[in-house]
């Protein structure tokens, strides 16, 4: 069996925990990086008491899978048209709005999570994960691909053999490199900020929820976080100390992509500041790493937008 020979199928489901059987023609993943954990749970002895050694038998338990990988971080290139990712964000309590033939919204939300199946195919066998959630961490540095890596836990199905189906991966759009050109607005509390590096964690908390009647995966808690890595400014233009201290949230945006239909805007209107950890220094100048977590507004599920348009 070779490892290069895999194919990724990923789908919403109507019905959570029921297969939604995504296709290779409308859900197949142009990614990479794998990680795949095809049966994890848990071992449970039997304690049997025997009147002579050895090792004692076990059943498993609280069976699940669990799949890793990333994906370049590129829009549709259409206004108002959900990208190829767009069914994974889903899966990590993301809500999707499409404004047609204007933008597509995605922000965070506290219940009815929806659930994905994944297909996993590597030359000949198929796996299968239902009632996945997960989590996912947008990762943009200089002069490197965006990227989103995600992370899903699912239910556990006994893998077939299956052939790989063919995938049509014609949605995956050829993304922009992260630069000045490319990436036009770097700010917080209205200030430009010359990046190196910058990383949104939505922080999602997976459980495995495994009693009699219920098997699921939930997502009962969240904690995002932003890092970023910048050169440092003077004082008088951004004290990120004495906005730590106090401590103060403001607005932090970026955007990233140039063209209708290829841009990405990521918006944390109340990005609280904390401590700067220590310098850094690339090529003689100094750094700042710098976090940030987002807070929610008065109504919730505002913390952050991600807006496509």
């Amino acid at each position: 069996m070779f490892w290069n020979q895999k194919v990724l199928l990923v789908k919403p489901e109507t019905v959570y925990g029921t297969d939604s059987v995504p296709t290779g023609g409308a859900n197949a993943v142009l990614a990479q990086n794998f990680n795949f954990t095809p049966m994890d749970g848990e071992d449970v002895s039997r304690g049997l008491e025997r009147p002579f050694l050895g090792a004692d038998a076990t059943l498993p338990a609280a069976l699940c899978a669990k799949i890793a990988f990333e994906v370049e971080l590129s829009p549709s290139g259409a206004l108002g048209t959900a990208p190829a990712w767009g069914a994974l964000l889903r899966g990590c309590a993301v809500a999707q709005t499409i404004n047609a033939g204007v933008s597509v919204v995605y922000n965070p939300i506290s219940a009815a999570h929806e659930g994905v199946t994944i297909h996993f195919y590597i030359d000949g066998t198929r796996h299968a994960l239902v009632g996945a959630r997960g989590t996912a961490k947008l990762m943009l540095v200089a002069n490197q691909v965006p990227k989103i890596a995600f992370e899903f836990t699912g239910l556990f199905v006994q893998p077939t053999a299956v052939a790989n189906p063919a995938a049509t991966l014609t949605s995956w759009t050829t993304p922009q490199i992260v630069s000045d050109t490319n990436t036009p607005t770097v700010t917080f509390n209205g200030v430009d900020l010359v990046m190196r590096s910058f990383e949104f964690d939505l922080g999602n908390q997976v459980v495995k929820r495994f009693l009699v009647n219920s098997t699921s995966v939930l997502i009962p808690q969240r904690s995002e976080a932003i890092a970023m890595v910048v050169e440092a400014v003077p004082l008088a233009t951004l004290n990120p100390y004495a906005l730590a201290a106090v401590p103060t949230s403001a607005a932090l945006n970026l955007v990233h992509g140039v063209g209708a239909g290829r841009v990405t805007t990521i918006n944390a209107p109340a990005a609280l500041l904390q401590r700067p950890t220590a310098l850094s220094e690339q090529d003689g100048i100094v750094e700042w790493p710098l976090s940030f977590v987002p807070l929610p507004g008065a109504t919730g599920n505002d913390q952050w937008t991600i807006t496509l348009t």
